[in-house]
C-alpha cells in the first residue's frame, strides 16, 4: 500500500516539473510600471495598438521666459517678510512689499532675481535675491471637438499632437480622426494643418510639437 501511494506521488511530480519546464503553467510576466490606453479601432475593424501615455515634465530651466498665471517663488536672504510665494498677475505684474510692482512677464528667474536685487538696494544693503518658478501655468495648448475632455492644457516642455490627444482622453465615438485640424496664430493670421490621426500613428507623419497658443480641433 504504502508503495503504491510512493509510485503515484512520484508520478505526481514529473508531471509538474514537465509542466513547469514547458512553460505550460507560466504566465507572461507584467512590467512593473506598464500603463497602456487603448487606442481607437481602424477603419477596417482591426484591433487598435496599445499606447503608453507619457506625460511631459514641466520646464522651468533657466531659459524658461515668465508668463502670466506662473506661480513664483520669492526668496530674499536673511528677510522673513520678504520671502512670498506669488502669481504673475493677467498685466505681467508682481507684488511685493517695498518694490510694490514689478514687471515679470518675459523675463527669466535670473533676470527677475536681478531686477529685484536692483530695487531692493535702496532699501537693503546688497540683498540677496532668488527667484524659482514653482509652477509653469502661462504657455497653453487648446484640444477641442470630439474628445473625452476638451479645454486647455498645459503646454510642458515637448509636446507632440499625439501626446496632446491623450491629455485630452483620446476620441469620442463621434470623432473623425482622420480629419484633425491643428491651428496656429502665425504672422498676425492663423496658419491651418490637417493631420490624419493613423498617418501619425503609422508612420509619425503630421506628429509634430506644438507650440503656445496651438489649437487642435477633432470634428
Amino acid at each position: 500500500m504504502v508503495k503504491a501511494i510512493w509510485a503515484v506521488a512520484c508520478s505526481a511530480l514529473v508531471v509538474v516539473m514537465l509542466m513547469m519546464t514547458t512553460g505550460g503553467c507560466s504566465s507572461a510576466p507584467v512590467k512593473k510600471g506598464d500603463t497602456t490606453g487603448e487606442i481607437p479601432d481602424s477603419p477596417a475593424g482591426g484591433a487598435g495598438r496599445a499606447t503608453s501615455v507619457l506625460e511631459p515634465a514641466v520646464y522651468s530651466g533657466p531659459r524658461y521666459r515668465i508668463g502670466p498665471e506662473d506661480v513664483l517663488h520669492i526668496s530674499v536672504w536673511d528677510s522673513r517678510e520678504l520671502t512670498i510665494d506669488v502669481v504673475v498677475r493677467p498685466d505681467g505684474k508682481i507684488s511685493m512689499p517695498l518694490v510694490q510692482d514689478v514687471q515679470a512677464e518675459g523675463m527669466t528667474a535670473v533676470e527677475l532675481s536681478d531686477l529685484l536685487h536692483q530695487r531692493l538696494t535702496s532699501y537693503i544693503k546688497d540683498p540677496q535675491v532668488s527667484v524659482i518658478v514653482t509652477q509653469v501655468n502661462a504657455p497653453k495648448i487648446f484640444v477641442i471637438g470630439n474628445v473625452a475632455r476638451p479645454g486647455p492644457y498645459p503646454l510642458r516642455s515637448d509636446m507632440s499632437v499625439l501626446q496632446a490627444l491623450s491629455l485630452a482622453g483620446g476620441f469620442t465615438p463621434f470623432a473623425s480622426p482622420r480629419s484633425i485640424k491643428v491651428v496656429r496664430n502665425a504672422d498676425g493670421g492663423q496658419e491651418v494643418r490637417k493631420v490624419n490621426y493613423y498617418d501619425m500613428i503609422d508612420e509619425g507623419e503630421g506628429n509634430f510639437l506644438m507650440k503656445p497658443g496651438d489649437t487642435i480641433v477633432v470634428p
